[in-house]
């Protein structure tokens, strides 16, 4: 008998849904029902999402909530919160809101609660922060820390870099941050010819202190201090670790005093709430942390008791899969109206590829349905002046994000002019979801070339040109400020919307398989690009090397 999912009644009746839904106009299920702003939006958590742009009706969510109650959506949502191994490939838990539980309730990882050491970290955290805050921690040459340099790679960059931009206006105003991951040497060099040795600390941040790229990176650093400063000693003063490899630390020269540790089952995509976090917390301080953890929490809250369809996450989640599954959609669009969230998008590709991405269910078997689409995206107005000509003309179907700030966070001292800065955003980001819904038909097009003054030949031959299909779906997320709290809250919705989709398409979300096979096959490589060793790979990566080879020994 064949268990996925795929292969039930209720996916089956979703197929003969979508070819009934598949020609329906949006515009039209507007005009059949004057309150559908209404019935397809929901607030929670000050979010407000606004769901009625998509190709779905009443029928359609009915069918969808049957199908979470098919795969127990709601019984892996209890095992997500009571500490159960749902990362089943890894043996582990995946207890990202344990960081953030600001009720403090007991949460049991094997017997223990381990809410005491989460706190810990907490507080340990806040008392660094606070020093280097304050302008106590010194350097070698007894000078305080004034930069800050993160280095680390995927979820270690990824989600602080992210939040530390768009809480800029948080930062304490004489720090200054800065965030290393690639491993290409100009990244690095970039930076360390923009600081002061003497006043800069480095945070390293590799769980077991091996990852390739970031040790890379620090390594670097470090000889480039003792360099400056002429000390080996000086390495105890300007870095400091987040890890649990204690003696690697340690032989790297850092105080394992200054060594914050998280746990196994803390996830690289979700770890920015642990300590992986610090350099938000030492550029906004602790409290506006503790804010950020407070948005967070409280979306978990509302994922782990609403009912299915006046659940925000749930909704999302399942929206996200009946486009992928059902309308065999590839990709989906992020476009953050707010300037702030510049970097949301690509931290979202993490979170959603790196979870997604799978092609087994966690049984192992085969899936035979569509499971993650693309996410790619960029600030709104600026992706309207780029891509915004395949969302409205292209032929794909692109489920797009539209996410509104209604006020900017940024202070201006001109009110006039902040206010008309702020209308312009808020008019483009309304003005984009409606077109993509409504789009402008033959007639229309015609008409409004015609007003424009356009006739005879040049109207035949423009008008297929001026023609908008319309009828792309859109989701329209809303918040009055972006504060530290509603960040919390944003990404929680995301994250929760992944596990959503998880459960759906039977998959685990918490493994990246995929990413530690390229990092075994790069050291083989590393190595051969050191050696004049005979490659055994296939003949394209053979003739590769082999051509890099020459061409060095030719430049040298």
């Amino acid at each position: 008998m064949n268990n996925l999912i795929s292969h039930s009644h209720i996916w089956a009746t979703l197929k003969n849904h979508q070819k009934y839904l598949a020609p329906v106009q949006m515009q039209d299920l507007f005009a059949l029902d004057e309150h559908r702003y209404e019935n397809f939006s929901i607030e929670a958590c000050n979010l407000l999402l606004d769901y009625s742009k998509n190709r779905l009706t009443k029928d359609t969510l009915h069918l969808l909530e049957q199908l979470a109650i098919k795969v127990k959506l709601e019984d892996w949502i209890k095992k997500l919160f009571n500490g159960e191994l749902v990362n089943n490939t890894e043996h582990r838990a995946a207890l990202h809101i344990a960081l953030r539980n600001r009720s403090n309730t007991k949460i049991s990882v094997n017997n223990k609660d381990i809410m005491p050491d989460v706190n810990k970290v907490l507080a340990k955290m806040r008392d660094f922060s606070n020093i280097v805050r304050d302008g106590k921690w010194l350097g070698y040459t007894g000078k305080p820390i004034n930069t800050i340099v993160n280095i680390g790679i995927g979820g270690s960059d990824l989600g602080p870099a992210m939040v530390n931009r768009a809480l800029r206006v948080y930062q304490h105003p004489s720090l200054q941050s800065h965030f290393v991951s690639n491993v290409d040497n100009s990244h690095l060099d970039d930076i360390l010819q923009k600081i002061n040795p003497e006043t800069t600390l480095f945070i390293v941040a590799s769980k077991t202190f091996t990852t390739q790229e970031t040790l890379l990176n620090a390594q670097t650093a470090r000889n480039w201090l003792i360099d400056k400063l002429g000390d080996d000693a000086a390495v105890a003063k300007h870095f400091v670790a987040v890890s649990t490899a204690t003696q690697k630390v340690v032989e790297f020269g850092i105080d394992p005093a200054n060594m914050f540790g998280f746990w196994d089952w803390v996830g690289g995509r979700y770890s920015l709430w642990s300590a992986i976090g610090l350099p938000i917390i030492v550029m906004i301080g602790m409290d506006q942390f503790e804010e950020l953890l407070t948005g967070a929490h409280k979306l978990d809250q509302h994922f782990a008791t609403a009912p299915l369809l006046e659940n925000m996450p749930v909704l999302m989640g399942l929206i996200d899969v009946w486009y992928s599954s059902f309308f065999g959609t590839t990709s989906q669009a992020v476009l953050p109206y707010d300037y702030t969230l510049k970097l949301f998008p690509a931290y979202l590709q993490q979170l959603v590829m790196e979870s997604l991405g799978k092609h087994v269910t966690r049984d192992g078997n085969s899936v035979d349905y569509a499971t993650c689409p693309v996410v790619w995206g960029a600030p709104g107005n600026n992706g309207q002046h780029a891509f915004y000509q395949l969302l409205h003309q292209g032929t794909h179907i692109i489920p797009t994000d539209f996410i509104v700030a209604i006020e900017s966070n940024k202070e201006n001292n001109d009110n006039l002019s902040s206010a008309e800065h702020q209308n312009a955003v808020l008019s483009n980001a309304l003005a984009q979801s409606h077109v993509l819904m409504m789009g402008r038909n033959l007639e229309k097009t015609k008409q409004s070339l015609i007003d424009m003054g356009i006739q005879g030949s040049d109207l035949t031959q423009q008008l297929p040109h001026r023609v908008f299909p319309g009828n792309q779906p859109s989701n329209t997320i809303v918040y009055k400020k972006l504060t530290p709290q509603v960040l919390g809250t944003l990404i929680a919705l995301y994250e929760h919307k992944v596990f959503v989709q998880s459960v759906c398409w039977d998959i685990n979300p918490f493994d990246q398989w995929g990413v530690e096979l390229g990092k075994n096959v790069a050291n083989t490589l590393l190595s051969e690009l050191q050696t004049e060793n005979n490659n055994t790979h296939d003949s394209s990566t053979n003739g590769l090397l082999n051509y890099i080879k020459v061409n060095r020994r030719d430049m040298l």
